[in-house]
């Protein structure tokens, strides 16, 4: 009996992690080599951020609130491209009677580094937003999120070191990456490229 294509069988595949460890440019190019969609986070339209940066614990709430209201309208954007005119019509309306939720995922692809290699990238990208972002608020931030996925067990998780992966300019390292989704059989694996 052949092997299930972990990447191949996929319809939902979310990639996680914290500010500056590559999620976007992981998703992008996943997207190409597998032919699907991308919904990505907006963070340029979230009127809240910048204050959120300058004061958290004033502004989490409304910049929390706005990225869920962001995720649910791409889920809805998504579902019209997929469906018929009528099965949209009533995929519209249940959409306006109850909240929606996310399809559980097929995979995730959490994707981690050192506080300090995160807070290095942050700085090296140069987005003006950004540059509010404490070193303690990045470093809790990886320390959170370690903490969720070592207990993170809806869904296949692949933990993916990117200290030294770069998605983006070598190919080795995304198809590295790639043959070690899909070699996963298990509920949890690992991936990490040393140099």
């Amino acid at each position: 009996m052949a092997q299930r294509n972990v990447l191949e069988s996929a319809r939902h595949i979310v990639v996680e992690g914290p500010i500056g460890v590559g999620k976007t440019s992981l998703a992008r190019r996943l997207a190409s080599h597998l032919e699907a969609q991308t919904s990505l986070e907006q963070p340029e339209l979230n009127p809240f951020l910048t204050r959120f940066y300058q004061d958290q614990a004033r502004h989490a709430l409304p910049t929390q609130l706005f990225f869920l209201f962001q995720r649910m309208d791409q889920l809805r954007d998504l579902a019209q491209l997929t469906l018929s005119d009528d099965e949209y019509e009533l995929y519209r309306q249940i959409y306006e009677r109850v909240s929606p939720q996310a399809p559980t995922p097929d995979l995730v692809i959490y994707l981690q580094a050192r506080p300090e290699t995160l807070i290095a990238r942050v700085r090296k990208r140069g987005i003006d937003i950004e540059r509010r972002i404490s070193d303690t608020y990045l470093t809790e931030l990886a320390e959170r999120y370690s903490r969720f996925f070592y207990n993170y067990d809806a869904a296949p998780v692949m933990v993916v070191n990117s200290e030294n992966l770069n998605f983006v300019d070598r190919d080795d390292d995304f198809r590295l990456l790639v043959e070690r989704i899909e070699a996963m059989r298990g509920q949890r694996g690992y991936f990490n490229r040393g140099e």
